[in-house]
């Protein structure tokens, strides 16, 4: 059976099957991380001209058995790093989709002016050695971790510190750019192999602020004399799926523990709303993070190791 690689289109008269069948992939190998056709479709729609960014798939007589997400690092301040996350679905597995993808994907990437990818790899035996083998050296990992709300305990809610306020993210519905700040501030300083500075309000607005996973309602924002202090973003699946997008805290106000706050209050707020599992990210190395999230009771699901590839 001959594998198809193509990218996706929102002009392909098969792009709501696409949308579905890309969806379907990557939740069956990577359950933690929420998906949904109309995640996909966003995702291709609101992404920054500035990152080609492309979605390409696998496909074998007509079925999506594999997908990648390509593209470049547009805000990295250092030029020429690109991505290729490939995923192949468990059951479709030794045919050669992943190889086409990636080759597919790479041979874009150095047309477009990247020297470097970087590619999230599953922990498994069969995906490290596959990366290996084409030329990818382990980085470092991340934790997906689970929470199961419907029958698990959170810990009880507290009032917050002295001049803290609790708010939902809907708060700034029509004014989002105090969260836009806080954003910036500490993807600024979150652990990752490529730097990440965001500078265009705009593009933050409608590609994580008005996506169609993020629930505004769920969100949390500690505020500290009305100027958001720290948050939690809620994502969600319309399924009882619920994930923490970023949490963190302003420079000025860490060790307070608002971000716990905050995240305490969004968890609470999800179970009360339907949902019941909640999933969130972790790297490996962040040691204070990751004891937080077990302290709400997450365990780790599943893990990831970040990989590094020199084209050329």
């Amino acid at each position: 059976m001959t594998v198809i690689i193509r990218t996706l289109s929102a002009d392909a008269p098969s792009a709501a099957a696409d949308d579905a069948g890309f969806a379907a992939v990557r939740r069956a190998c990577v359950p933690a991380m929420l998906t949904t056709p109309a995640s996909v479709a966003f995702d291709r729609a609101q992404a920054h001209p500035a990152a080609g960014f492309r979605q390409l798939v696998a496909e074998v007589d007509g079925e999506i058995i594999g997908t990648a997400q390509v593209g470049l690092s547009y805000d990295s301040p250092e030029p020429g790093q690109g991505f290729a996350n490939v995923y192949v679905h468990p059951e479709r597995l030794g045919r050669g989709a992943g190889t086409l993808l990636l080759r597919t994907a790479e041979e874009y990437l150095a047309g477009a002016g990247a020297r470097t990818v970087y590619s999230w790899v599953l922990d498994s035996p069969g995906s490290l050695a596959f990366a290996a083998r084409r030329g990818y050296a382990a980085r470092r990992g991340a934790h997906f971790l689970r929470l199961d709300l419907a029958h698990g305990t959170l810990p009880p809610r507290e009032a917050p510190p002295a001049g803290v306020e609790l708010v939902s993210g809907s708060v700034f519905a029509d004014d989002a750019r105090p969260l836009f700040a806080l954003d910036a501030e500490t993807v600024a300083d979150e652990p990752s192999d490529v730097a990440a500075e965001f500078t265009d309000y705009e593009h933050w607005l409608a590609e994580t602020w008005h996506h169609p996973l993020v629930s505004q309602e769920l969100t949390t924002v500690a505020l500290v004399d009305g100027v958001p202090a720290a948050f939690s973003l809620a994502r969600v699946d319309g399924a009882g799926r619920y994930a923490s997008g970023m949490t963190g805290t302003a420079r000025a106000h860490r060790g307070r523990g608002l971000a716990k706050a905050a995240k305490n209050d969004s968890l609470h707020r999800a179970r009360e709303a339907g949902c019941t599992e909640a999933f969130t990210g972790n790297d490996a190395g962040n040691e204070p993070m990751l004891a937080i999230n077990k302290w709400f009771g997450y365990e780790i699901y599943e893990t990831e190791v970040r990989h590094v590839r020199t084209l050329g």
